[in-house]
């Protein structure tokens, strides 16, 4: 199948900044660059607010199916509004006009959200479907009361049978393999593959330098993630404040992640994060823009940067002495791998998918979450200790080179090709009957209908 010239089309729920965005846009690249052709379609891709690939032209980016249902109701019923919005994406394209059939598609490449899995098998038998698993959603739902649970039910066992349907399935890591069979015990027969998320590997050759002098005189400790409080930012701000006013001298703890005005919990969480810092003493700040963030005051200990560029990002990090990552139970993590290639440790969680990227004590440290002083104690020695300046670029020389050998977008591209090669040349799963698709039709109907009488007569 490498001299084939397939017919990849993607489907991704919403084209924003994100990990799970840049792996889809990382992957449809790679395979346009092995000579296949490539199509994402998607329900939002804000040009504002999304990675360059998917505005300069680059690749073919469609929305569809974005015309009927919210992202949400009255900031709830969220999955059930994703669903919705990708069953209504692949009819548009499938059944209310050509549009896919006229793309003769070999393979479709679906992640994040699989209940259309069935309904694509349906429309679309000739097609094989793979499936790219970044953690199972039913894990990631915010845990409630008994009311949940039994709204949740359903969407549960919809993501277990969708994704049993997929003709392949591959996760991002090997913990995201070691909680599958646990969150799908039906699919126990089922053994996903692990195509790990890159980076590209060319576009920072000059990376082993630290301190760049961003913030002329500042030492600078980085963290980068999105605003949510899975990601436990505040692990950051709590070890920072740990140092005594001596060893934060000179030194500013800049905050920068995907920040989306749509989503409340982005900027709820940010005014949680401000509260906390000038809670602990710390001087803090706020810049939407590169140009504020460069004028910022020095005296500024905390700044926060919402939504940067891509070449700021990397001016960022290389202007920086360490990456911080707090979140825990990760299931990869991009931005590690990110720091590592421009050259710079990085302190993360010692659970999850670091585990898989970082070496401990040789391009970064790993570290309990639940043990602040040993955070706090990493900062002390990259800000302080004697040798800090020859430790960092040892480290930062080792992490590039690991990532160079391991997490190129061209060895992602390969191996995800190498997988759809192995996919065709499986027998095909038997087909999708209508009655199944049907029953499920008229359980997310049900759904629709309860939660539209919720919202009428219950709120």
């Amino acid at each position: 199948m490498a001299n084939k010239r397939l017919n990849i089309v993607f489907f991704h729920p919403d084209l924003g900044i994100g990990g799970a965005e840049r792996l889809v846009i990382d992957a449809a690249v790679g395979l346009q660059k092995l000579g296949h052709t490539v199509t994402i379609f998607t329900s939002h891709c804000d040009p504002k607010h999304c990675f360059d690939e998917a505005r300069d032209g680059t690749l073919d980016v469609r929305v569809r199916g974005n015309t009927l249902v919210p992202p949400s109701l009255l900031g709830r019923f969220a999955i059930l509004c994703a669903i919705l919005r990708q069953l209504h994406l692949i009819l548009q394209i499938s059944v209310f006009s050509s549009e896919l059939s006229r793309l003769q598609s070999t393979v479709f490449f679906v992640d994040q959200l699989s209940a259309g899995v069935p309904l694509l098998r349906l429309l679309q038998p000739n097609a094989r479907v793979l499936f790219y698993c970044h953690f199972p959603d039913k894990l990631l739902a915010k845990k409630g009361g008994w009311v949940k649970s039994f709204y949740r039910a359903p969407f549960d066992w919809l993501e277990s049978w969708s994704t049993g349907c997929s003709d392949s399935i591959v996760v991002n890591s090997k913990f995201t393999r070691s909680v599958f069979g646990d969150a799908f015990p039906g699919l126990w027969g089922r053994q996903p593959a692990v195509i790990y998320p890159c980076v590209d590997v060319k576009s920072d050759d000059d990376a082993e330098k630290l301190d760049k002098g961003l913030w002329s005189g500042t030492k600078v400790l980085l963290s980068i993630n999105r605003f949510e409080r899975k990601k436990d930012v505040g692990l950051a701000i709590r070890a920072f404040a740990g140092l005594s006013e001596g060893e934060r001298e000179g030194t500013r703890l800049v905050i920068a992640g995907g920040y989306d005005q749509r989503v409340h919990e982005n900027s709820s969480y940010h005014t949680e994060l401000c509260t906390l810092a000038e809670s602990l003493g710390l001087k803090v700040a706020t810049a939407r823009t590169v140009v504020s963030a460069l004028a910022i005051s020095p005296d500024v200990q905390v700044l926060f940067l919402l939504s940067v560029p891509n070449t700021f990002k990397s001016t960022l990090l290389r202007s920086s002495r360490l990456l911080i990552y707090t979140p825990r139970n990760e299931h990869f993590g991009i931005v590690p791998l990110e720091a590592m290639l421009a050259g710079i440790p990085v302190l993360a969680a010692n659970e999850g998918g670091p585990t898989e990227t970082v070496v401990d004590g040789e391009t970064g440290w790993l570290r309990d979450v639940g043990k602040l002083e040993e955070w706090t104690e990493v900062m002390r020695q990259v800000l302080v200790e004697g040798d800090a300046e020859g430790s960092l670029k040892r480290m930062g020389h080792k992490g590039r080179e690991r990532v160079k050998a391991e997490f190129s977008k061209e060895k992602m591209a390969e191996r995800l090709q190498q997988e759809i090669s192995d996919m065709m040349s499986r027998p095909r799963k038997p087909r999708i009957g209508v009655t199944a698709v049907v029953i499920v039709a008229g359980l997310v109907g049900a759904l629709v209908g309860l939660i539209a009488w919720i919202v009428v007569y219950a709120l």
